[in-house]
């Protein structure tokens, strides 16, 4: 790698952090994407949480031995540090390939360096040592205030809820109840301290950490919900899952389950970061589903293939 090619990269990353920067400080955002694979030869997405730096590197073609990749990474990691003006030991570096199943939250490390990172006025704590991803997903920062906006007097469901994010929104909108289900134990866990850290500590707000698919599939009599959040992995095998779910091949079954489950007028947010999603909406059993993924990717975020997010209402 080439002195100009580093050169180019610390450019692009200057440029982009002194835009997003001013563009988040008046937002009264702390939590934002400065660059986004912007040139092929450094695919990384670098984010600023408050006072730290989480870098994602991702798999390129450009040929390097190990130690030349070493160095080029200790290059790259130098730049980042210099020109965000955050000390090398805050800023966090994870090598991210193709995901199956559980495996983006399966544990890296040890340290637990966390953090508590703000975002529209809410708090949440944040992870960025120990996982391949933090805790809380930048690119649905616009989705959840969609959330927080119509939950008021909700009852609202957040299924594959991860570290609960959105039903921390919409207990801030004013949700009449919130139920957050998922698999995994430390998730849910970690799903109930951002709730406590923001005060919402109440009985209303229940906790279940069960498999979505069994959830779906075997209701509890009589529960319906006004606001449900779906936001399921691409694919998942894992062992304590009731079967494997393939998002592109179950979709509509799920979207129906959880339909099914919604009082009549009640919305259902659907999104899913598989790049090859294809939504089949002949079989839903919604009155209207419309695409909102243009309205919830953030400025802040140059691939526009993020994700993707639909509104069904029942």
């Amino acid at each position: 790698m080439s002195l100009a090619q580093l050169a180019a990269f610390a450019n692009r990353l200057q440029k982009m952090y002194k835009h997003n920067h001013k563009w988040a400080r008046r937002q009264n955002i702390s939590c934002f994407r400065v660059y986004d694979c912007d040139i092929p030869q450094f695919p990384f997405s670098v984010d600023v949480y408050e006072d730290c730096v989480y870098v994602a590197e991702y798999k390129t073609s450009y040929p390097m031995t190990d130690s030349d990749h070493r160095e080029w990474l200790r290059q790259c990691i130098l730049i980042v540090s210099e020109i965000l003006e955050v000390p090398k030991e805050r800023v966090f570096l994870k090598k991210r390939q193709q995901q199956k199943g559980a495996e983006q939250y399966t544990k890296t490390s040890n340290r637990a360096v966390k953090w508590m990172a703000r975002e529209g006025g809410l708090r949440f704590v944040v992870n960025l040592s120990d996982y391949l991803d933090t805790g809380l997903f930048l690119d649905h920062r616009q989705t959840r205030q969609m959330v927080k906006d119509e939950a008021a007097d909700k009852r609202v469901l957040n299924l594959f809820a991860y570290t609960g994010a959105f039903t921390v929104y919409a207990a801030a909108g004013g949700a009449k109840s919130t139920t957050t289900i998922d698999l995994s134990k430390t998730y849910i866990e970690w799903a109930k301290d951002n709730m406590n850290l923001n005060g919402f500590t109440t009985d209303n707000h229940q906790f279940l950490q069960t498999d979505v698919l069994q959830y779906l599939a075997k209701p509890p009599a009589g529960v319906m919900f006004d606001l449900v959040i779906l936001d399921p992995p691409t694919f998942s095998n894992s062992k304590r899952m009731f079967e494997v779910l393939d998002v592109q091949r179950d979709h509509v079954m799920l979207l129906n389950q959880a339909l099914a489950i919604t009082a009549r007028g009640g919305v259902v947010y659907f999104s899913t970061n598989y790049r090859r999603f294809k939504m089949q909406t002949d079989d839903l059993h919604a009155s209207v589903i419309k695409d909102i993924t243009a309205q919830t990717i953030p400025p802040d975020f140059r691939d526009k293939r993020i994700h993707q997010c639909f509104r069904l209402v029942k």
